[in-house]
């Protein structure tokens, strides 16, 4: 290098070269010589001014702190981001990551992606407020003083937007000295000699408005210019084209900047669900109060959804842990209104002296009053002209005591951010700023005759706090960007009167049962009015609805949509209360299901709502192709968080498959989609299938029972073959025939990713499984092949039992309902003694007697792969029974064993029940059904004496009878492996359903019992009932 060469590290440095540098004047020439020393004293500087933020950003639970976390890189924002309130956007996706491209870690931030990509000019990370933006540039600073990571940037430049508000008219170059006196020469940083990176912090504090189409363009670093036509060349890479820019914002101020100037976007996701826990477990652990936080959060989803913000994080659990610890645990938040409200007061009582009597609220300084009465009208009027950020003349305008700020109250609710100008000031957190704005304006309302809302404009006379109140909600519908929705909220909560009681000390709140209900009565007009879809400005009325906990409509569309009773019940006011629902209901964290509950005109009025819903169940709804086209929108739209949809028992024909498949072009979320029991056919599967070729999400088609025929199946082979991520396909009950068996077989030779394939009931015939059977030669990655109801032969079984000696990948062969006789079992039992890797084999409903199975069990004494036996509908007796209890003496991998409706008798089970007193494998037994009576459950009682292994037995359908009853009674109370036992229908009459309740109160271990259809009657019943509530209330009895 040629600094080496100077700075005579170099020993054979050209003297010549180091003489001319040394006497040149030149900007290059100067930063060689300077560079080394440059670069320390900026980073000492650096380091000194941002170290004293370490423990502030700082958590001590390395799960949870910013090293092991890592940034999103998204394709752009979304439109959520770009419209909708911060709280907004983290109710509707509950806190979820956003689908990403990948995780960037800091050090990667401004690295290259590839080998041959560039590194990037423009970066942008965006994220709502209190998800820790600042906390990441100012970690990132410290990393990079230190030296660890980003070593190839030289300078890094760090300015916040809320710094820049109070300068005018200056250039880059003074800019850069303002803030950084310690470099001589800006000019020397500024061009492409070195690598230097400028950080603009909070693009969501800056006052002005960045104007990218009419800024005058400059590229003269030394040019005077105003602050927002500065920022905006920067940029947009007219000034200091060679310097890297990397800006921070809120989502929807982010979206001023035009997307073609950026050149990589990252968003910082918030806390989930796990991290939540994480967090109030290490922070909170004391006399487990982490638990009874979480359990509190649990119960209330609108607090757990303000969790996912750490900051607000920090706010919940420090308010909830001060009132536990007060020992008040009945007075916990149940609405956001009252969270804030308590931790006011908790910032106000921690200031206070406390004695052996708790701070009464009346007795509290004055000053605290005057301090909160101030800060609300500079929260209301900053959050009207979206101003986050003040200065100290911002808070003496507003007639805050710069004094008081630094009382407990004022540090709870204010934080003062040092500045190389001035200090600054923001809100713990934007929330807290619209909490105390709501505060300000339901006190003021009651005495003010002007409208609020024009500080400083003559306006119409309002007078009344009703008319406030409408007016407050009028310009919050009117706010396309929902700046106002959180603000009308709170608004509507201090109606509430356990909200307002820890503030009656502080400010003019008066409790009024009248105004409430009239609140409640506005708000439910609101519902019913506006039109046909439903917003986020009609959701956030629920929200309302919520504060004021005026909740009985809420509790009602909940009820009904856990019921799956919506049927007809969706009127505006519940579809909005619905899409709140889909919010902060945890019927639908996991799954939203709404079955036989929509039509044509719920589906356009929820669609905004249903974007944002993971797994989406819209089955037996009687959809036709128009809703396909709606439901096509929504997942075409680049918001869609949609994971898995199932429309199945609808009325969709190809048209709708259509609309489908042209949202499957580009749709990036989904992976499941269930079409089952409609009837797209052949031509449906085609416009499918042509989607599926370019689709590289789905994982998952389900297109039972759906009209598709032989040229249907030709076109899902093609998919089978160019597709790299379909892991499950079920085309059950179709029409595919041999032919369509054998396209997918073809196609299954090179196909290496698909597991599961279901293609039960489709006319395959033994030609197409022959065809399969080949196929699984050489395909070792499907690991489950369902052939039910086939018309399989002996000659289909013995090409698929050939198949099986070579392969090694299969572990689940499905053979029910067909015609394979011994022949076919004989052919098994062969492959079974070769093939160590299938686990489940089902071959219910064949003809395979006594003879088939008895080579089966032959097998089976050297086979250590299987671990599933379905033989139920064999004509199986008991001769073959006795070779299975003989295999299971040395089997010691069979875990299921299902002899269902197989004349076995007596002597079969009591064959079965010798072999368990030495096998410790099997976990299910099945014997429904098979003739066994008294002698049979004597013998089965004897064995459950001794093994405990056995998990589950059913006994469902034979002549049990009392003694048998007493037999299994008795050996219950010693047996401590069994968890379900059937013995429905077995006639065991009321004694033996004493001998059982008996049983009951001795044994700990049984989780199910089913007694019905035993001619127990009531009294036998309530014996039952009563051994159970005193001795087994863990057990569940079917009587």
């Amino acid at each position: 290098m040629l600094t080496a060469v100077v700075t005579d590290k170099d020993s054979h440095g050209c003297d010549a070269l180091q003489g001319f540098i040394e006497s040149s004047d030149s900007q290059v020439a100067q930063l060689i010589i300077n560079h080394d020393g440059m670069v320390k004293e900026h980073k000492a500087m650096l380091l000194q001014r941002y170290e004293q933020y370490r423990e502030r950003d700082s958590v001590s639970c390395t799960k949870l702190n910013i090293t092991s976390r890592a940034l999103l890189l998204v394709d752009g924002l979304s439109d959520l981001q770009q419209k909708e309130h911060d709280l907004m956007q983290v109710g509707v996706t509950r806190g979820g990551k956003r689908n990403h491209l990948r995780q960037l870690g800091l050090a990667k931030l401004f690295e290259p992606l590839t080998r041959v990509s560039l590194a990037p000019r423009v970066s942008l990370t965006v994220g709502v407020a209190g998800i820790g933006k600042t906390t990441w540039v100012r970690h990132f600073i410290r990393q990079w003083s230190q030296g660890n990571i980003c070593s190839e940037i030289s300078f890094v430049l760090p300015f916040t937007f809320s710094e820049l508000n109070s300068l005018e008219k200056l250039s880059a170059e003074k800019l850069v000295k303002i803030f950084f006196s310690h470099v001589a020469d800006p000019s020397l940083i500024l061009n492409s000699s070195c690598r230097t990176l400028i950080i603009l912090d909070g693009l969501d504090e800056f006052y002005s408005n960045l104007n990218f189409s009419d800024a005058a363009p400059c590229n003269d670093p030394k040019k005077e210019m105003t602050i927002d036509d500065l920022v905006t060349n920067i940029i947009r890479g007219n000034l200091l084209p060679d310097v890297a820019v990397w800006v921070t914002s809120r989502p929807r101020v982010a979206s001023l900047i035009p997307g073609g100037l950026v050149d990589r976007v990252t968003e910082i996701p918030g806390f989930s669900p796990k991290d939540i826990h994480i967090f109030l477990h290490h922070h909170f652990s004391e006399r487990d109060f982490g638990s009874k936080i979480w359990a509190h959060l649990e119960s209330h989803k609108i607090l757990m959804v303000m969790c996912y913000i750490p900051c607000i994080c920090w706010m919940v659990a420090d308010t909830l842990l001060y009132i536990l610890q007060s020992g008040t645990q009945e007075s916990l938040p149940r609405s956001c209104t009252e969270l804030y409200a308590l931790f006011c007061s908790m910032k106000v009582e921690v200031g206070e002296p406390r004695g052996r009597e708790p701070v009464k609220m009346e007795q509290l300084n004055g000053s605290n009053r005057k301090l909160l009465s101030n800060l609300g009208r500079l929260a209301f009027y900053g959050l009207l002209k979206h101003k986050y950020t003040f200065s100290e003349q911002d808070l003496r305008a507003y007639g805050v005591d710069l004094l008081l700020t630094q009382s407990s109250l004022g540090t709870g609710v204010l934080v003062r951010e040092e500045s190389a100008i001035h200090p600054t000031y923001r809100f713990t957190h934007l929330t807290l700023q619209e909490f105390l704005a709501a505060t300000f304006y339901h006190v003021s309302s009651k005495r003010a005759i002007f409208d609020l809302f024009s500080e400083s404009t003559v306006s119409w006379p309002k007078i009344g706090f009703q008319n406030h109140f409408k007016n407050a909600f009028l310009h919050a519908q009117q706010a396309e960007d929902g700046h106002l929705d959180v603000f009308v909220r709170f608004l509507t909560g201090l109606l509430c009167p356990t909200a307002i009681k820890p503030l009656a000390g502080l400010l003019a709140l008066s409790t009024d049962g009248n105004q409430k209900a009239w609140a409640a009565g506005f708000l439910q007009g609101l519902l019913d009015s506006g039109g046909s879809i439903v917003s986020l400005r009609a959701v956030n009325l629920a929200y309302c609805l919520q504060e004021l906990q005026h909740t009985e409509l809420l509790r009602n569309v909940e009820d009904d949509l856990r019921l799956g009773s919506l049927a007809g019940k969706l009127t505006r006011s519940h579809c909005i209360v619905l899409g709140y629902l889909l919010h902060v209901s945890s019927e639908c964290s996991e799954q939203t299901n709404l079955t036989a509950s929509l039509n044509y005109t719920t589906v356009k009025c929820l669609l905004p709502q249903l974007l944002y819903c993971s797994h989406l169940r819209l089955e037996n709804n009687h959809f036709k192709d128009d809703v396909m086209e709606l439901l096509g929108s929504l997942l075409s739209a680049k918001d869609c968080h949609i994971q898995k949809i199932s429309l199945a028992e609808n009325a969709i024909t190809n048209k709708g498959a259509k609309a489908l498949s042209r949202a499957l072009l580009v749709n990036r979320t989904l992976i499941s989609l269930n079409l089952r029991n409609n009837n797209i056919g052949s031509k449906g599967a085609k416009f499918l299938a042509e989607a599926l070729k370019m689709n590289q999400v789905l994982t998952s088609v389900n297109f039972q029972n759906n009209a598709i025929d032989e040229k249907g199946a030709q076109a899902i082979s093609e998919v089978l073959q160019c597709n790299r991520k379909l892991v499950s396909l079920n085309i059950r009950k179709n029409s595919i025939g041999a032919g369509g068996a054998r396209r997918i077989a073809d196609a299954l030779k090179t196909n290496q990713t698909l597991i599961k394939l279901i293609l039960c009931s489709n006319q395959l015939g033994d030609k197409g499984t022959v065809a399969l059977a080949e196929a699984l030669k050489v395909n070792h990655t499907l690991l489950s092949l369902q052939l039910q109801s086939n018309s399989i032969s002996n000659r289909g079984m013995t090409a698929l039992t050939n198949a099986l000696r070579q392969n090694h990948g299969l572990v689940s062969l499905n053979l029910r309902e067909n015609s394979i006789g011994v022949e076919g079992a004989k052919n098994m039992a062969h492959a079974l003694q070769q093939n160590n890797s299938l686990q489940d084999l089902d071959l219910t409903a064949n003809l395979l007697h006594d003879e088939g199975v008895q080579a089966i069990a032959g097998a089976i004494k050297f086979n250590h792969g299987l671990t599933s036996l379905h033989l139920q509908w064999n004509f199986i007796k008991s001769t073959a029974t006795k070779a299975l209890a003989h295999a299971l003496l040395s089997n010691a991998t069979m875990q299921l064993l299902d002899l269902q409706e197989n004349a076995i008798g007596n002597e079969g089970v009591i064959f079965l029940a010798e072999a368990l007193k030495t096998n410790s494998s099997l976990r299910t037994l099945c014997l429904q059904g098979v003739s066994a009576g008294t002698s049979g459950a004597i013998a089965m009682a004897d064995a459950l004496m001794t093994n405990q292994t056995l998990q589950t037995l059913d006994l469902r359908g034979n002549t049990v009878g009392m003694e048998g009853a007493k037999a299994l009674a008795n050996a219950l109370k010693h047996n401590r492996s069994l968890k379900s036992l059937n013995l429905q229908e077995n006639s065991l009459g009321m004694d033996g359903a004493i001998f059982i309740a008996t049983a009951l109160k001795g044994n700990h271990q049984l989780t199910y019992i089913n007694l019905q259809g035993n001619g127990i009657g009531e009294s036998g019943a309530k014996v039952i009932s009563d051994a159970i509530r005193t001795s087994a209330s863990g057990c569940v009895v079917d009587i």
